[in-house]
């Protein structure tokens, strides 16, 4: 028998945690989330979370830095919506018991909460929980959600596809979710009223991710395969200073500490950010990523440097203890020592397209969070923006789904059909393809693109994912089957909205259309079986 439920969130982030918590009040929840309920994009996110909290700021500021930030292709009336709401989520976040960073004189500050400056942004408007504040959100959101009664968290549960009626001869309306349980090794049927994709980014499709393991795009393929409609893919945001080091996993180095002073050098020890940008180490991260991967190539260096010891070291300890802690165990003192850096992919502007509620191009279809594409970040995603989307377009869909229509009884769909897969005797194969995809697109379509190289991409990838389809079809799912199948699926999807896009606009630059064209200021769009195109 399937499991039935008003709504089944899958993922549990600050968007799909912050949903469950509001929806409960007036339904029961599933939140399906493929490995413990802690790990997400959120807990790794360090520099805060933007909102207009000083009398030193005003809506208006923040509006336009985003719109800036934007490169012509936010759509405004969201961008005013995020803004002018995120202040009333900080305070829901304050509600629950969320601990954020508060100023030792706040009639100085004209703020209760510290607020720190990020690239982009004119103005101290960052909350933060020292460098740590992802973890801080989610901390605070786990403990409501488990405190509730009408919420089911299923761990280990990885959504293998979208169950739409459509293809059960019924109307076109999403009704659950297939998932595997890799406990038991089942797919189990869940049916919902709605469902609400919170899955997040998708940074493992290249090689280099501030991401976890669980970023694999999963939400988006899996709305792509349902016929949902799919935006602005080509935007991947790569963040410019992750630390560099052969041992270490890609860790990642908060804006902040450029807001706070930092200075980007090459490894000679010379600063090189105002060459490219009058803002210098103060640009947006598109400017400095580009500028970071230019001076890399120009010198053939395998790192730049980052450099804060001009600062006190117990100023530094303070503000940013976490990073202290962890360039401290890699052999970096960062209070004496400048930090080799690189950049890393670290957050998808695109996603699955949705309404001011979150509502997507299939009924019963809903997107919060990174996986969905609001129209905030347009080219370019403004620096702690993303915890903001989160909170404010999952409290939204909650309200929108106040009055949940339970009259239709659940619809009879088929259990999960194995068919004739067995168990697989050449697991070599994911690993092949998993490792050759990701270093493609690294190579091919990362920072900087080229018309040739997308070409050379497309079609690697073409063949990538039929050798994918036939190892899916012959052998039993497994997490990282799944995984493997749905970050082929974005790596098309940017691709395919990469190369309808004749021009460089915000994160998307190609050597062969360097400018901006102005006529090209719509978002991609992108549909199964639609090709790829402006609108």
């Amino acid at each position: 028998m399937p499991l039935t439920t008003d709504f089944l969130v899958i993922g549990s982030g600050v968007a799909g945690l912050t949903f469950a918590l509001e929806a409960s009040a007036h339904g029961d929840v599933i939140v399906l989330t493929k490995r413990s309920a802690d790990e997400s994009n959120t807990k790794y996110a360090q520099g805060g979370i933007a909102a207009v909290l000083s009398d030193a700021d005003s809506f208006a500021s923040h509006i336009a830095d985003t719109l800036e930030a934007g490169a012509g292709l936010c759509h405004e009336r969201t961008v005013e919506i995020c803004v002018k709401e995120g202040p009333a989520r900080i305070r829901a976040l304050q509600a629950i018991g969320a601990r954020f960073d508060r100023a030792e004189d706040p009639g100085a500050a004209r703020a209760d909460l510290d607020l720190h400056l990020e690239g982009g942004h004119s103005a101290r408007r960052v909350v933060h929980a020292a460098d740590m504040t992802g973890r801080e959100v989610e901390r605070a959101l786990l403990e409501a959600v488990k405190s509730s009664g009408r919420i089911r968290i299923l761990e280990d549960h990885c959504a293998v596809d979208l169950i739409t009626l459509a293809k059960y001869g019924g109307p076109d309306v999403c009704a659950g979710a297939y998932a595997l349980d890799e406990g038991s090794g089942q797919v189990v049927t869940v049916l919902a009223r709605a469902v609400i994709l919170a899955s997040g980014g998708a940074g493992k499709v290249y090689l280099y991710t501030t991401n976890p393991d669980v970023a694999t795009g999963d939400g988006v393929a899996m709305a792509h395969r349902a016929g949902a409609e799919i935006a602005n893919m080509e935007f991947y945001q790569f963040h410019p200073t992750c630390l560099f080091h052969p041992q270490a996993r890609r860790f990642l180095l908060t804006e902040a500490m450029r807001g706070e002073g930092a200075t980007l050098r090459r490894v000679d020890g010379t600063a090189f950010m105002k060459s490219h940008d009058p803002r210098g180490d103060l640009a947006p991260r598109d400017v400095v990523a580009r500028a970071v991967d230019f001076e890399m190539k120009k010198t053939g260096a395998e790192h730049v440097l980052l450099d804060i010891t001009d600062k006190k070291p117990a100023f530094v300890r303070e503000r940013f203890p976490n990073i202290y802690e962890e360039c401290l165990r890699w052999g970096v003192d960062i209070t004496a020592q400048p930090i080799p850096v690189v950049p890393a992919a670290h957050f998808m502007c695109g996603g699955v397209t949705t309404n001011f509620e979150g509502r997507t191009s299939i009924p019963g279809l809903y997107a919060v969070g990174e996986c969905a594409c609001t129209g905030l970040h347009g080219a370019n995603r403004l620096a702690s923006n993303s915890l903001l989307e989160g909170l404010v377009f999952a409290h939204r869909a909650a309200e929108a789904l106040r009055d949940v229509d339970r009259s239709q009884p659940w619809p009879d769909v088929p259990e999960w059909e194995t068919g004739s897969a067995g168990p697989s005797d050449e697991a070599v194969i994911i690993t092949q393809n998993w490792d050759e995809l990701r270093r493609l697109m690294w190579n091919y379509v990362g920072i900087v693109r080229s018309t040739s190289r997308l070409r050379r991409a497309s079609r690697r990838i073409a063949l990538l994912q039929e050798e994918i389809a036939e190892y899916y079809w012959k052998y039993f799912v497994t997490r990282d089957l799944l995984e493997l199948r749905n970050i082929a699926t974005v790596a098309q999807l940017i691709v395919e909205c990469a190369e309808s896009r004749h021009e460089s606009r915000g994160l998307h630059f190609t050597t062969d259309h360097p400018n901006a064209d102005a006529k090209a200021a719509r978002d991609t769009v992108v549909k199964r079986g639609v090709p790829a195109r402006l609108r």
